[in-house]
């Protein structure tokens, strides 16, 4: 029956967006990949407005994908639960809700382009990857657990990235995950045979040139010594005045943690304390002192710090900042700051803020006032450090920060520091798919990460995307004290950036708009077998 295919198909491209989404950490599901396969085959199958049904279809994959990937929504949501727990459901509805508009539309595109067989699997590829880049883009952009991330950080598929970038990756992974819908199609069976071949070759050629990749361990010095420091303070407890100073203390004792050899660089992560920066380090302050004390001279430390300061009309403005102090031996010396360019909206500014304040959304996300955004990045010099490029949280989700800042820097960083507080998303699967996310970073710009939260994950990076020594991990208490990873020369995505990606959507859209090509070449073929056998052995 009609309405029962139709619902049928709705489903499984429901359960397809579920089960591509399981792939990403905590769960690590990786055959859960083929649900894209799924989607193409509830897009391919028959309506009677093709359009409309595919853009339907794209949707509900979507709305399963982004129900499990940004799950972790309800829990800032839960840190003061009997306010604002009432909104949890609602904002991840809304959330996977307006994500999946992306997926609908990618969706009905593919629709209207009406192609099949391969040229189809092209074009859901370029489609849907499309559709991701704009995610990334449109607005503030959010490109969350791109399909392309959804290989294991450091693992040899996950090497793409320095070659093509995440959205690059993710057309590959959408056509490699999705070739089974293609490769199962009705046909001859030796033309599946041969379909099966040339998707197992190209996956297997990307999988050892991704081995071959990690294998390739650069050379070079072990860098300056770093201590990550992780005090495992949640939400509930770090925002009551009287923990202040408790919480100050914890950072102290871990910061002078003994060790065999003295940290170069000790990282806090962003927002450490309860407190503006500003009053802290007021000259003759308390806090100023024991920060002195706690520092040897030369040593620095990377704090992640709200701060406050007037603008050109006198105006108080709030940053999200990354401060470096550095250690005199009597005081402290101010060695850089990097004011956070992309900011969370609803986290740290409303959109349309003036109309938000008056119809009242401002005091229902109980947000007082927006932070103001710092300057495009450019990489720092630190005394005693190579060159640096900070990335503040939400930050990381974003292919090509690193890239840009280092082109707008006119040099390219040696090394990245991430400083995040993911202690907002409880112990859910944010923080883990967060890391997975910072650690594909390393792969594009073939640069070591070092990233500190305030309860998880924390860990040294390598310029591969792989952990290096211990792991922080959720609730731990405690210090990783490592060297700086090497990194490698600039990888091809830091060259070319996402122009290789372009490049593929170029030729799947030509190759989808053109597909009566591949269906002349097929029938070539039809009749140089029928030729050879005129009985008409081959059909």
């Amino acid at each position: 029956m009609p309405d029962r295919a139709f619902a049928v198909a709705g489903l499984a491209a429901l359960a397809g967006g579920l089960l591509a989404a399981l792939a990403f950490p905590p769960y690590g599901f990786l055959p859960g990949l083929a649900g894209f396969a799924l989607i193409l085959w509830s897009l391919s199958r028959p309506a009677g407005r093709p359009v409309r049904a595919a853009a339907l279809r794209g949707g509900l994959a979507g709305l399963g994908y982004f129900a499990v990937s940004v799950s972790w929504i309800v829990e800032p949501f839960l840190v003061d639960e009997r306010t604002y727990g009432w909104m949890a459901p609602i904002a991840l509805v809304l959330m996977a809700g307006g994500l999946s508009l992306f997926w609908a539309a990618a969706a009905a595109v593919w629709g209207r382009l009406g192609a099949r067989g391969l040229p189809g699997l092209l074009a859901f590829a370029a489609c849907l990857s499309g559709a991701e880049w704009l995610r990334g883009h449109v607005l503030t952009g959010f490109p969350w657990n791109l399909p392309g991330e959804a290989w294991p950080a450091g693992s040899p598929l996950s090497q793409g990235a320095a070659l093509v970038g995440a959205y690059g990756l993710t057309w590959v992974t959408l056509v490699l995950c999705a070739s089974p819908a293609w490769i199962l199609a009705p046909g001859e069976p030796a033309r599946r045979t041969a379909r099966m071949a040339a998707v197992a070759g190209a996956f297997l050629a990307f999988h050892a040139w991704g081995q071959a990749r990690i294998a390739d361990v650069p050379a070079g010095p072990p860098g300056p010594l770093v201590r990550i420091v992780q005090a495992d303070i949640d939400q509930k407890t770090k925002w009551r005045p009287e923990n202040l100073e408790g919480i100050f203390r914890t950072y102290l004792d871990l910061t002078g943690r003994p060790s065999a050899k003295r940290p170069a660089l000790v990282v806090w992560p962003e927002g450490a304390l309860p407190a503006v920066i500003n009053d802290l380090l007021t000259p003759g302050s308390p806090w100023r002192g024991a920060l002195a004390q706690a520092l040897a001279p030369g040593q620095v430390l990377a704090m992640g710090a709200n701060r406050v300061e007037l603008d050109d009309r006198d105006a108080l403005t709030y940053r999200n900042s990354l401060i470096f102090l550095e250690g005199t031996g009597q005081d402290l010396a101010l060695a850089g700051v990097y004011d956070k360019h992309r900011l969370v909206p609803f986290g740290e500014f409303l959109p349309l803020g003036d109309l938000a304040g008056r119809i009242g959304l401002r005091s229902l996300v109980h947000m007082p006032e927006d932070f103001t955004a710092g300057p495009p990045p450019v990489p720092l010099t630190i005394p005693g450090l190579p060159g640096v490029q900070p990335m503040i949280c939400y930050e990381a989700l974003f292919p090509g920060f690193t890239r840009a800042a280092g082109r707008r820097g006119g040099a390219r960083p040696d090394w990245i520091l991430n400083v995040s507080n993911d202690a907002w998303f409880g112990r859910a699967s944010g923080p883990w798919q967060h890391l997975n996310i910072t650690r594909y970073r390393a792969i594009e710009e073939g640069l070591p990460i070092v990233r500190s939260t305030p309860t998880g994950v924390s860990a040294v990076i390598d310029s591969s995307g792989r952990t290096v020594g211990p792991v922080l991990g959720l609730g731990a208490s405690g210090v990783i004290d490592l060297p700086l990873p090497p990194p490698r020369p600039p990888t091809p995505y830091v060259r070319w950036g996402d122009l290789p990606f372009l490049l593929l959507l170029v030729l799947s859209a030509a190759l989808a708009g053109h597909k009566e090509i591949f269906i002349g070449l097929a029938n070539r073929q039809r009749r140089s077998r029928a030729r050879r056998d005129p009985d008409g052995a081959v059909p």
